[in-house]
């Protein structure tokens, strides 16, 4: 199982410059896992650097994943791995949905640096 993150997602979708480096993982045969806290960052940016459009589009896309809703028990997960690692909140979920589906994460974030089962796109 992979987990494309936000930043991966957008690259791909908008067609920047690192979009053929994400496009194995998002195309792949490997089940595609997601964090609810993903449809609002790709969405937003999408918006704004783009157009609305575009962003339901991207949306649309993400909805091929598995969804993984922001209920209270990854809440308490992803806080847990916040104080653990020093990861902001939103990568904070990220990581604790990859983690609660064994996922590897996919990212050109740099918070996600050295991490167990992430692979940084540079």
């Amino acid at each position: 199982m992979i987990l494309v993150d936000s930043t991966g997602w957008i690259e791909y979708l908008a067609a920047r410059p690192k979009a053929d480096l994400y496009a194995p993982y998002i195309e792949g045969s490997e089940t595609l896992v997601s964090s609810a806290i993903q449809v609002y960052e790709i969405y937003k940016v999408v918006r704004r650097d783009v157009s609305e459009e575009r962003a339901i589009a991207a949306v649309s896309a993400l909805r091929t994943t598995t969804i993984e809703p922001v209920a209270d028990t990854l809440a308490l997960e992803a806080a847990d791995v916040a104080l653990e690692l020093g990861l902001p909140m939103a990568n904070a979920l990220i990581f604790a949905t990859a983690a609660r589906h064994d996922a590897e994460i996919v990212t050109g974030d740099s918070d996600f640096e050295g991490l167990p089962r992430v692979t940084l796109i540079r």
